[in-house]
């Protein structure tokens, strides 16, 4: 999926791309599988902000998309190509012998008419769900499972995939985008290769309209607030320095470990994704 530039006609269409989406092959979603997004400007039940820069946007709607994939042994044909703006990903829409139509993410290289399955029977192909027990190690895959029978949780986003390192004794080495080794139960389902729109990292914003449209909205610097407003702000002109990065509440920026040291999931980590092998406790 080649990105598309544009002329200097203005200074923000100098630098800016978009995606050319030459594959998509439907324009309109499925009416049955999508809902309207709420919007809530970040505020919480009670009216109050909660999470700042949040407000504004285009309206979207929310596609269902079937992470779980449990129609196990039923050859389900990929019918169309189709945006997502909830994701970075591309849908694709699988229409099953039996009728039914369901979303699942594009693979990359996935095209319509080609031919998809689940389940612990299905054959070693891109785009298909198996349990890791029965996945070749040094395979590409994504949308995986933590939990068995949960869904896919891991491994989403446009262009990345993760790679199955080894399976022994009930569990599968994994090694996710971010360099993290994790183990995973066996019994745990993944999709077999990579996640499609693999350009979207190619694609610049370019000015501050088209983040409006995502419905994000600008925060104020720290150090141009009063002191009243924020620990960082005030002063005679900018100050550099003097104290730490730290939010409106006093919580520290940087070097403030934020990961809990007794947290249940650290067992199953081998090595961290900077690097370092996980301490044993």
């Amino acid at each position: 999926m080649p990105v598309k530039s544009f002329n200097p006609v203005t200074p923000s269409r100098r630098y800016m791309t978009v995606s050319s989406f030459s594959e998509i092959t439907k324009t309109k979603p499925e009416k049955r599988l999508v809902k309207t997004k709420k919007r809530s400007g970040g505020r919480n039940s009670n009216g109050r902000v909660t999470a700042r820069g949040i407000g504004g946007g285009h309206k979207q709607k929310v596609r269902n998309v079937d992470f779980k994939r449990n129609k196990h042994g039923i050859a389900a044909e990929v019918i169309a190509i189709e945006y997502d703006p909830c994701r970075s990903a591309r849908l694709a829409l699988l229409k099953y012998e039996d009728g039914e139509k369901r979303y699942m993410i594009a693979v990359e290289g996935q095209i319509v008419g080609n031919k998809v399955m689940s389940g612990p029977k299905a054959p070693v192909e891109n785009g298909n769900f198996l349990p890791l027990a029965n996945i070749p190690p040094g395979s590409e895959i994504h949308n995986l499972e933590m939990t068995p029978g949960r869904g896919g949780q891991l491994v989403r986003s446009a262009g990345v995939a993760a790679s199955l390192m080894a399976v022994a004794e009930g569990y599968a080495q994994v090694k996710l985008p971010s360099g993290e080794i994790r183990r995973i139960n066996e019994k745990c389902y993944a999709t077999i290769g990579t996640v499609g729109n693999a350009d979207h990292e190619k694609i610049i914003v370019g000015k501050a309209g088209r983040t409006r449209h995502k419905g994000k909205r600008p925060i104020t610097r720290a150090v141009a607030k009063n002191p009243v407003d924020h620990p960082m702000g005030g002063g005679e002109g900018r100050t550099s320095g003097g104290g730490h990065p730290m939010s409106p509440w006093g919580v520290l920026a940087k070097g403030f470990k934020t990961r809990p040291k007794d947290k249940p999931s650290n067992k199953w980590i081998l090595v961290r994704r900077d690097g370092r092998p996980m301490k044993k406790r």
